[in-house]
């Protein structure tokens, strides 16, 4: 197994993060190049990979806020990001469907909690489909209930996490 290595994200970083957005997410889920190159540019501090010494296998992008509306498609887009906001709302955390099932996406959560408590933000919001419900839960976050998103016509649960 090679070494694993959590970092933060770089322009460079584009095109393979938008083949592993593309590849775990199913169609309207996944956000487009655009979004994910703006979500690098605004926000970087909020956005990291995991890579291997070979390529990057996921990765955990986020924006902040000062007040959390999951439902708001806007804020995908960062319409509403503030990076002093003490609240972070995830946008995605995708792993390469090649590498799920190996324990990648809680290291990489479990790293992402870290560096949000170390920028002293206040909590972490998300939205998932309803059977990772359990796995958010494993790291502390509590399911709020159905969400009104209608993101990619699909159901969502909102959850957080108190840092």
């Amino acid at each position: 197994m090679s070494k694993m290595n959590i970092r933060q994200v770089n322009e460079q970083d584009l095109n393979r993060c938008y083949e592993i957005e593309t590849a775990a997410y199913a169609g309207d889920e996944a956000a487009s190049k655009s979004k994910i190159l703006k979500r690098i540019k605004t926000y970087p501090e909020g956005f990291v990979v995991l890579e291997n010494n070979e390529q990057i296998l996921g990765f955990v992008n986020c924006g902040a806020t000062h007040k959390v509306q999951l439902s708001d498609e806007e804020f995908k887009e960062l319409v509403g990001h503030d990076a002093e906001g003490e609240h972070i709302v995830i946008m995605s955390v995708a792993i390469h469907p090649d590498f799920q099932g190996q324990g990648y996406a809680s290291q990489l959560l479990t790293h992402f909690i870290h560096i949000m408590r170390n920028m002293n933000k206040q909590d972490i919001y998300l939205i998932c489909q309803r059977e990772l419900t359990a796995m958010y839960a494993k790291f502390g976050f509590v399911d709020l209930g159905p969400s009104e998103s209608e993101h990619g016509g699909l159901s969502w649960h909102e959850m957080s996490l108190v840092l």
